[in-house]
């Protein structure tokens, strides 16, 4: 078992029977649904999903796992989904899977976020791993200086020389701000710029945190109270 199927499995310990639940995105969380499908078929769990894109939507309702939307569950019991960097603080870079938009919304109406991660993800302070952001396609290259203006090289993400369009119908700019002092006032900062959509900066909306690594899993908790 590697270390991300270690850490998605014992996340999924976090839903129980009657659960409205968050399904995030990404190589890791991956393995928390597919534990979620199996207790499902040999433990008969029953939960409701709301799937933060569509890649995750096609695998939830592969497993049988029904679904419904956002306005139709909120508040939700427990969202778990992944990260591209994690602070002992439980402060997150997320948007490698270019899903940050739908991810922020279905954790911000959610009791708990749950986050599931190999130790790789785990660091002291945000900012080795660019920060997504996502934009308006159009203008975007009036978006992109001003975001480099706030103090980053921004780049376009792309493959094969074409655009990434998020499930959204948008554009993500790579930014990179080197190491965060503040991250909570840079995610303040871009949202303020017009085209600015969402950040992939998630700051103190983790509760705990399930990184795996050599050792075992261990489970990184926030303290009563600091969730903001």
């Amino acid at each position: 078992m590697n270390f991300k199927q270690a850490a998605g499995i014992q996340a999924a310990e976090a839903v129980a029977s009657g659960m409205k639940v968050g399904l995030g995105t990404g190589s890791t969380v991956y393995y928390t649904i597919l534990e979620l499908g199996r207790r499902m078929k040999e433990e008969g769990l029953r939960f409701t999903g709301v799937p933060t894109s569509e890649a995750t939507e096609k695998l939830a309702l592969e497993l049988g796992i029904p679904l419904a939307e956002l306005s139709e569950l909120e508040p939700l019991d427990v969202t778990i989904d992944g990260a591209d960097e994690v602070t002992q603080g439980l402060d997150l870079i997320k948007g490698g899977g270019a899903a940050h938009f739908r991810e922020k919304m279905v954790a911000a109406v959610s009791k708990r976020l749950v986050i599931v991660a190999d130790e790789s993800k785990a660091v002291g302070k945000l900012g080795a791993f660019t920060v997504p952001v996502e934009i308006a396609a159009y203008g975007w290259r009036s978006t992109a200086k001003r975001v480099e203006a706030a103090g980053c090289r921004a780049v376009r993400r792309e493959r094969e020389g074409q655009p990434i369009v998020t499930d959204n119908g948008n554009y993500v700019l790579d930014c990179d701000f080197g190491l965060i002092d503040d991250p909570g006032a840079l995610d303040r900062q871009l949202k303020g710029l017009l085209g600015v959509l969402e950040t992939g900066l998630f700051v103190g909306m983790a509760d705990a945190a399930y990184v795996a690594g050599p050792e075992g899993v261990r489970v990184m908790r926030r303290e009563a109270g600091e969730r903001s």
